[in-house]
């Protein structure tokens, strides 16, 4: 898909405008847990997709709390090891594929948390559609598809339409925390972020990780491979 222009406005967005998707469908066996977790417990833990609506994050989580939304969590047990760390602050994870959503829902429930909720759909459009301009704290971007071809760098999340969007939902203060294992992403994304007048940069080139953040076997197999870990944190403006 060719990249276009975003409209930037606060109305909804799709992903058309934004030029890109957040993914690739790929093929995934769910595992029976996954399965009963996702059909059981998405009704409770689900934001369901509705385009237009804008989230209230006080009423969805039912207290007036720091929202942080994370873009793609992937099998999500660092998301909610970073939401059991930070029980005063309200968590949405966007993830389209369902083994990583069966498998983030049934951790919900096991650790009984209050503070996160879980939306099955692409990135892009959730963050054009439902939430609205100046209401949110903090995106988490984390280990995002490289895209490593020079050809398919169009379909990286991080492009620069995606990124004001992101930081056009922020509040003043808010922040975009970015990490990859991948050095020229990193290099990509710092000067993508850099080149965006609402942000600036916390740090004067890469950020230091959160004391909140786990580190996931991913990334420690990264490093045992000689790749360096890669940390932004850029905030609105």
């Amino acid at each position: 898909m060719e990249n276009t222009p975003a409209r930037l406005t606060g109305g909804p967005l799709s992903a058309r405008e934004v030029g890109i998707r957040s993914y690739v469908v790929r093929s995934g066996r769910m595992t029976d847990g996954q399965k009963d977790a996702l059909n059981r417990l998405y009704p409770a833990y689900g934001v369901p997709w509705e385009p237009g609506r804008m989230l209230d994050s006080t009423a969805l989580f039912g207290a007036d709390a720091p929202f942080v939304v994370e873009i793609g969590f992937g099998m999500g047990l660092a998301t909610a090891a970073i939401a059991e760390a930070l029980p005063g602050t309200s968590f949405l994870g966007l993830e389209v594929h369902a083994p990583g959503v069966g498998k983030l829902l049934s951790e919900i429930e096991a650790r009984g948390l209050a503070n996160l909720r879980v939306c099955r759909h692409d990135a892009v459009e959730v963050v054009g559609s439902m939430l609205a301009p100046g209401s949110v704290d903090g995106f988490h971007v984390f280990f995002p598809d490289p895209w490593p071809k020079k050809r398919h760098h169009k379909r990286r999340i991080m492009n620069p339409d995606f990124i004001r969007l992101m930081a056009e939902r922020l509040k003043p203060g808010g922040y975009i925390y970015y990490v990859t294992d991948w050095e020229e992403y990193a290099e990509w994304t710092l000067d993508a972020l850099g080149a965006e007048p609402l942000l600036r940069n916390q740090y004067g080139r890469w950020a230091e990780r959160e004391s909140w953040r786990p580190v996931t076997k991913f990334e420690e197999r990264a490093v045992n491979d000689g790749r360096a870990v890669r940390e932004l944190k850029f905030v609105r403006v």
